[in-house]
């Protein structure tokens, strides 16, 4: 029995690999027990993000032993603490990212007290649950991977999700797309100093009229891979952050810039290279899915 009265909860296991129809909504899933530097999160809200798909669907680099319950980002309550845990006490309002023991579609989670961030009282649990992996992926490709600098032009391709407000709103000279009127609207809003629509077929030709590009966002590089190193200047880097298969591109248009293309992966950051405390302030994302666990 735990300290929440009961040993057993509800929560989402998936019990192999495939589509949305291999999660099921279980009622006697363990209860998570907390560890002397761990914290057990009441979870009210559950962040979604394109990364719980691809490993839901098993073609990401970190599959899980099965079952699992997917779900990396999370905001709740603390339910209890574990005897070393200094910085957070029963009650404490808190969100929490890719660090659980068990994921956040569940009723309760446990997470190492290094995983877990406060919530300010102006931010609400769905703001929360969409902080951590937009805002830490966005913060990590820009400054952790392009080393990106003031003044230095950036084109987010695919800036109407949540990764790519996220890196709209940290404040470069940023250039976006997006593929409907409210997605343009809605990156225009969050500060991008110029939009484009990646569904015309002329939008290529007027990126390629303007300015090159010092760091290039990609979210989907099996399409765009291609398009981006022509638009990149010289050393530019093009930041790898979502792809749905394979691409072809042509070597000799990194070797001519001396360009580069990386790949990001939060999930592989060490606790020393996160991006947490620079960016815990954040004023929540728009434009990713949440789930609501409970009331």
């Amino acid at each position: 029995m735990t300290s929440v009265g009961r040993s057993i909860m509800r929560a989402v296991l998936v019990r192999q690999f495939g589509g949305v129809e291999q999660m099921k909504v279980e009622n006697d899933v363990p209860i998570p027990s907390v560890g002397d530097k761990q914290v057990l999160i009441r979870v009210f809200i559950s962040g979604v993000n394109p990364v719980d798909t691809y490993i839901r669907e098993g073609v990401f680099v970190v599959r899980p032993d099965l079952p699992y319950t997917p779900g990396y980002d999370g905001a709740g309550v603390v339910e209890a603490v574990g005897k070393r845990v200094t910085q957070f006490k029963p009650g404490d309002r808190v969100f929490t990212s890719h660090g659980t023991q068990i994921g956040t579609l569940a009723e309760f989670t446990c997470a190492d007290e290094t995983r877990v961030f406060p919530l300010d009282d102006k931010l609400t649990f769905t703001q929360g649950a969409g902080i951590g992996i937009p805002y830490f992926t966005a913060y990590r490709a820009l400054f952790q991977k392009a080393h990106a600098k003031k003044g230095e032009r950036v084109l987010i391709h695919g800036a109407s999700g949540a990764v790519g407000l996220a890196a709209v709103q940290i404040g470069l000279c940023i250039v976006g797309t997006a593929g409907t009127k409210e997605g343009l609207e809605l990156v225009k809003n969050m500060g991008a100093d110029a939009v484009f629509n990646h569904r015309e077929k002329q939008y290529m030709a007027q990126l390629e009229q303007g300015e090159k590009f010092d760091v290039i966002l990609e979210m989907l590089a099996n399409v765009n891979l291609g398009k981006d190193l022509t638009l990149m200047s010289p050393r530019g880097r093009t930041i790898v952050i979502g792809s749905r298969g394979t691409v072809t591109i042509d070597p000799r248009l990194l070797m001519g810039l001396e360009s580069s293309v990386m790949g990001v992966a939060l999930l592989t950051a060490t606790p020393a290279g996160n991006a947490h405390h620079d960016i815990i302030n954040s004023k929540g994302a728009k434009g990713n899915l949440v789930v609501k666990v409970q009331d």
